[in-house]
């Protein structure tokens, strides 16, 4: 290594640092807000006064400058996902090795030219410089041929040549160091390829419809022009020029008009009122009327360019609302831990299944760090495995299990090793099946926007036929009268509605995107107005997942050898104990680890060769030396012990402070966990919400329930684990923070990085900034309309002055939006 790592004293509070020149200090790696101050000395003494969010961060942010690849901080975006992955144990690659067997066995024999190929998912991807970072890793890789990343669908395709040597699982253990997990591609990329377009996401089809009508309005533009240049009616060209305009008016009709002509369509059928439905009617009554000006030969009555631009216009809001939100759902790996294919004796030998196919009474083998797929009875085995079942019930402690104990679906096994059970229970209506189901949730209609709709087209279609009959009465001048009311539908064309709505939501998103906070539901924003309550899960919500050392003091007593024998232990360790210590390690920047094979003892703890790490009764063969050193853990050599380690729960770090901001905004706060209630009540105390709010020994069942007897609608749920899943279900909003594979990601209308819980709080913030712009917009929607339509009911409206009012208005409420969201930091 090139660097070293040692700790410094912690820097203020995050108040403190908001407060000193009104900017939060940001982790220099993924851009998310600093709890903790970590300084960087390089090998020659010169220290980087540098600020990562955790040891993760700090450890990668190394790593990139030793392989010599810092281009990733010029050309990466300002949040990332902070680093997970490279900190967990390395992970079960046996699918991977098993794909990349097939695809190369699906190569012909001697067949030249031909390579095999490869489409996996990539979890971790954010922005162009992570796809910069993954191919230049890649590059390295022996025999590595050709791989294709693309960030906006989530995946990478790798060619390469049969036989070249290139290996795909030690790809993926070099990608995960740097915080990215290849998972398989999922069934949906087959069946997109089969669907064609019909599979592709909205916001593609949009972006495609917007670049159709582009080019058709810049046709519209073009043989429109020449007549408010002066080409008289009646001229050679003229009508020539009408046709076209009409007819790429009618091509931008069909390209994207359709989509908000269908949509309101649909609505109207369901009884609701959409905002697509005055859109629609600006469409419809515009091009009308555009159509009878042409078939009339009358150019006071022809809006083509009006048509087309507007089209584009709504379009362009829609688009951005769509990919904003599609953006931040491929951030994520869909498939889940419970997903995985398990292994089971059939036949006559061991082949692997997906869970659900299990059937009772057979035998399935686990290995370390995997999920038990369904409930079984653990086989006869040495000692008492560890289970941890922190993801089903919220209970940090890992579990010892005997042999023919029942072992519950969603258990985490703990060990290098393999441990085999009897299925007793199939996947079919099991528990963990009901917490990983995937439900569908109604979009919640927004009352006050529909309302606003309504009387708005109330207004204007009142006001159109009302100024029609006072000038056929005034002037019996069909023609004039005629003009006056499709003026009138044109110029009222909601575009504060269509165009600056979305994109103050947009706006948002993206503002939030950059300070760590990412939105996956479009419907948020209607369910975060009537939120009254904010319940947060305990481990892995206002706690981390990996407990926290209590005296990391002693890891910088360790000689070099030490220190190698302790990264050896815990590299690939998934116990929490010894991921603790890893990244204590790596905070510190640890060396290479000691050589050799780790053995486990199950129940007690690791060893290698002579050194041995685990509880202190197993790990001391003395037992004077084995009462003096009674911790949580203890590193010892030939029995002899070198160190103790003790551990708590880590606390993020701000949910002292963000609790009682949250509760100055008015919101009940509560907690839910399936953890002890004494520990659930230490908590509670420790960051400000009360006893009665505090609840511990739940079931998922009994959370679900809580949350359902207390205004669902009017509740935000915050939690990480599938024992949160059922509540999840019920809450009117729900967050998650962003965790390696967590099962809430596809349930979550939004997630959030960092180490702490103030993306909620922002999430807040945020969305009473886009509520107070999108209510300045309908005043100046009322304000513009007033004007325009009063004109247009004078008879003073005309094509030129609609075309030139039209992109106006549009500036004007882009205008607002930016003024409005401005503070947000988009």
């Amino acid at each position: 290594m090139n660097s070293v790592m040692t700790p410094v004293v912690p820097s203020p509070p995050p108040s403190a640092s908001r407060r000193k020149g009104g900017v939060r200090p940001v982790c220099k790696h993924c851009g998310a807000p600093v709890p903790d101050r970590v300084a960087v000395t390089s090998g020659g003494g010169e220290r980087d006064d540098g600020r990562f969010c955790c040891a993760g961060c700090a450890y990668v942010y190394r790593l990139i400058h030793d392989e010599g690849l810092e281009g990733f901080y010029e050309i990466k975006d300002s949040a990332i996902p902070p680093v997970d992955a490279a900190l967990a144990a390395d992970g079960a690659w046996g699918w991977l090795r098993e794909a990349q067997t097939a695809a190369e066995a699906a190569v012909p024999t001697g067949g030249a030219g031909r390579a095999a190929e490869l489409i996996l998912g990539v979890q971790g991807l954010s922005c162009a410089a992570c796809v910069w970072l993954i191919e230049r890793l890649h590059s390295r890789q022996p025999g590595a041929g050709r791989i294709e990343v693309n960030a906006l669908t989530g995946r990478a395709r790798l060619v390469w040549a049969a036989g070249s040597g290139f290996d795909a699982v030690e790809l993926a253990r070099t990608l995960q160091r740097f915080n990215y997990v290849l998972g398989a591609a999922g069934a949906e990329e087959g069946g997109k390829a089969a669907a064609g377009r019909a599979g592709e996401p909205e916001g593609r089809a949009l972006a495609r419809r917007v670049g159709l009508c582009a080019a058709f309005a810049m046709n519209v533009m073009l043989f429109t022009l020449p007549a408010y240049f002066g080409l008289a009616t009646g001229e050679r060209f003229t009508r020539l020029f009408e046709t076209l305009a009409m007819a790429f008016a009618t091509l931008s009709l069909l390209a994207g008009g359709g989509f908000f002509l269908g949509r309101a369509w649909r609505a109207l059928r369901e009884r609701m009122v959409h905002l697509d439905l005055p859109i629609a009617l600006g469409i419809v009554g515009a091009y009308a009327g555009s159509v009878y000006g042409w078939a009339t030969a009358n150019p006071e009555n022809q809006y083509f360019d009006f048509v087309s631009g507007f089209i584009l216009l709504m379009l362009v809001g829609r688009w951005a609302q769509v990919a904003a939100v599609e953006r931040n759902q491929r951030r994520l790996l869909r498939s889940q831990p419970v997903a995985e294919r398990v292994r089971v004796w059939r036949g006559e030998g061991w082949i692997e299944v997906a869970p659900e196919s299990l059937a009772v009474g057979e035998r399935i083998v686990v290995a370390g760090g995997q999920f038990v797929p369904v409930e079984g009875v653990l086989a006869e085995a040495a000692g008492s495995p560890e289970f941890n079942l922190s993801w089903i019930t919220g209970e940090a402690e890992s579990r010892s299990f005997e042999a023919g104990r029942r072992v519950p679906a969603g258990a985490r096994y703990l060990g290098p090793g393999t441990a085999e059970l009897r299925v007793t229970s199939p996947w079919a209506g099991s528990l963990l099946a009901q917490l990983v189901a995937p439900v569908q949730v109604a979009r919640k209609r927004e009352l006050l926007l529909e309302r606003v709709i309504q009387i708005y087209l109330v207004v204007i279609l009142t006001t159109a036929a009302a100024a029609g009959a006072g000038w056929w009465l005034a002037t019996a001048d069909a023609a004039h009268t005629g003009a006056v009311v499709i003026s009138v539908l044109v110029v009222s064309c909601p575009c504060a509605l269509g165009l600056a709505f979305p994109l103050a939501e947009e706006w948002a998103s993206v503002a939030l995107r950059r300070r760590g906070v990412f939105v996956r539901s479009a419907d948020v924003w209607t369910r975060l107005g009537g939120i009254k309550r904010v319940v947060f899960d305990k481990t892995g919500t206002l706690t981390l997942e990996t407990p926290a050392l209590r005296n990391p003091e002693v890891l910088d007593q360790l000689d070099g050898e030490m220190r190698a024998a302790l990264l050896a232990l815990v590299q690939d360790n998934p116990h929490p104990v010894g991921r603790a210590l890893h990244e204590a390690l790596l905070l510190r920047g640890a060396g290479a680890a000691l050589g050799g094979v780790v053995e486990e003892t199950v129940g007690h703890g690791v060893r290698l060769g002579e050194w041995t790490l685990g509880r202190a009764e197993w790990a001391a063969e003395s037992a004077a030396g084995a009462g003096q050193w009674m911790g949580d853990a203890v590193l010892a050599r030939a029995g002899r012990v070198v160190a103790r380690f003790t551990f708590v729960d880590a606390v993020r770090t701000d949910a002292a402070d963000e609790v009682a901001a949250l509760r100055a905004r008015g919101l009940a706060v509560a907690i839910l966990s399936g953890d002890e209630q004494l520990k659930v009540a230490r908590l509670a105390a420790a960051i400000g919400v009360g006893e009665a709010d505090a609840l511990g020994g739940l079931s998922p069942q009994e959370k679900a329930a809580w949350v359902e007897a207390h205004e669902p609608a009017a509740t935000l749920m915050l939690g990480d684990g599938a024992n949160d899943s059922l509540a999840f279900d019920r809450a009117g909003c729900r967050g998650t923070p962003v965790l390696h594979r967590g099962v809430l990601t596809e349930k979550a209308d939004f997630y959030y990085l960092g180490r702490g819980v103030g993306g909620v709080r922002l999430l807040l913030e945020v969305d009473a900034m886009r509520r107070s712009t999108q209510m300045a917009l309908l005043i100046f929607m009322i304000a513009y309309n007033l004007a325009a339509v009063g004109l247009a009911v004078a008879g003073l409206m005309n094509p030129l002055f609609a075309a030139v009012l039209m992109p106006l208005s549009s500036l004007a409420t882009l205008a607002i939006v930016a003024m409005g969201m401005r503070r947000a930091g988009g």
